[in-house]
Parts: structure tokens; sequence; C-alpha cells
């Protein structure tokens, strides 16, 4: 027997029972620590403005979380399919209902914002930009490669596609599309200079790190379908994803979410 298997032989009853309980109240804090923190699945256009929402949240609410970043079509694939996430953050309210309606939300959640679009081009680009992209009409020799998000899995590329349908510059430009998966890659292949132009999220061309290197006009709300931002609580949500679902309803989120131009 090894001396502390000796020494808990020699306690009596009342002694254990005080041992345990120190023991469990020793480890109650690691355990606090260790939770594991909530999930939740946001659309790419929401990387920028979670990497300040969540500190802020963390440093004000008990619990932690985590964020998975996706196309929003992907997203809602994944959480069918076993992903466990308790929030869904949407790019658009079409993926977000259909969440509710497979019955995995409680309810139907809220709009927690409306996204804007724009044009996109690397900082040293001679093209000029303006709303109804004639720049870029004018510009079409140069531009060997668009990039947009694909507008089957990302809402913000289905509003680029629609833009660039009403003003005529699709059939033009169709053979020289780069679809990026979700919307964030779409600006990278921007920003690189891989492509030449693109149509990306305003909040995503707003992040510092992008900022400095490209230049952007927004894309009149009149050429696509309103990219009003849903999310729902899975059925799953448990505390901690609840208070970050009320506190993006707050008004120092909203603050937040309005310098990255969603209104």
């Amino acid at each position: 027997m090894n001396p502390s298997a000796s020494l808990v032989a020699r306690l009596g009853r009342p002694a254990r029972l005080a041992a345990a309980l120190l023991a469990l109240l020793l480890a109650g804090p690691a355990q606090a620590q260790g939770t594991t923190p909530a999930l939740v699945a946001a659309a790419a256009n929401l990387q920028p403005v979670l990497a300040e929402l969540v500190p802020l949240f963390e440093r004000t609410q008990p619990g932690r979380v985590s964020v998975s970043i996706g196309s929003s079509a992907n997203l809602v694939r994944q959480i069918q399919q076993g992903l466990p996430a308790e929030l869904f953050l949407s790019a658009d309210e079409d993926f977000a209902l259909r969440l509710f309606d497979a019955g995995l939300t409680p309810d139907r959640g809220v709009v927690y914002a409306t996204g804007r679009i724009v044009l996109l081009v690397p900082a040293d680009s001679k093209m000029t930009l303006d709303p109804e992209l004639k720049g870029l009409k004018a510009a079409l020799p140069q531009v060997r490669k668009f990039a947009i998000a694909n507008p089957e899995l990302a809402p913000y590329g289905r509003a680029a596609l629609q833009a660039l349908q009403k003003l005529g510059l699709w059939p033009a430009l169709q053979g020289r599309i780069v679809r990026g998966e979700n919307i964030a890659q779409t600006t990278q292949y921007v920003s690189s200079g891989a492509a030449q132009a693109g149509i990306t999220a305003l909040s995503l061309v707003l992040a510092p790190e992008v900022a400095a290197r490209v230049r952007y006009v927004l894309i009149p709300e009149a050429l696509h379908a309103p990219l009003r931002q849903r999310m729902v609580l899975l059925k799953s949500a448990g505390p901690v994803a609840r208070a970050f679902y009320d506190f993006l309803q707050s008004p120092a989120a909203r603050a937040v979410l309005a310098r990255y131009g969603y209104t």
C-alpha cells in the first residue's frame, strides 16, 4: 500500500468525508475553467466583427465563445449533419429559416444586421471606381479574373450576381469569374492581387488588415435583394450561447456592427 493510501485508510469516516469534500472544492474551479465554450457558426462576412465582439462579450460575461466561420450554406449543412453549434449567424434570412423549418431551432430568431456589398480592387489598380460600375465596364479588357463568392453557397455571392446581371455586366464577366467558397476567400483573392477586381462584403474591406491593401466603392442596394442577416439559437443552446445571442442585440454590439458598415 502506498503512503497516501495508508493515510486515507487510517482516517475515520468523518475525516474521509471532509477530505473528499475538500477535493471537490479544489476541483471545482479547474472544471469551470475547462468548460467547453459555446460554439457559434457564423457567416464569413462576420469574421472581423466577431474578432471584436467575442472578446468584448467574454470581458463582461461569464463563459467562453468559439466561432466556426464558413459560407451560410455550408454551415447549415454541417449543423444538419451534427455540428454541435448552439447559435447560427447567417448572412441572410433564408439559410437561418431553413434550420427553423427543419425543427432544429425553437423559433425564427431575429434579424441582427443588414449588410452591403462593394466593388473591390487592389490598392494599386488604376480602375475608376463608381457606384454604377462604369469604370469596371471600361476596364474589362484588363480584368482577367473577377472574384465573387459562390452564389449557391454565399448570400453575398448571390447579391454580387444580381448586381452584375442588373448592370448588364454578367455576360462579359462570366468566363472570368473566380468563385470563393465564402466571402472571406473572395476578398483574399482581390486583396492579394490574384484577381483584378471582385465584389465582396463592406464589413471585410473595413477590417484594418484589408483596408490598407484595397480600394472599393459601395454598390447601390437597389441592385440586389436586401442582405438581411438573421440569427437563430439551436435547441441545444446553453446559457452562454443565449447570453451571446442577447449581447449581439445590445447597444454595445450594435455600435461595433455599425463601424463595420452594418445597418
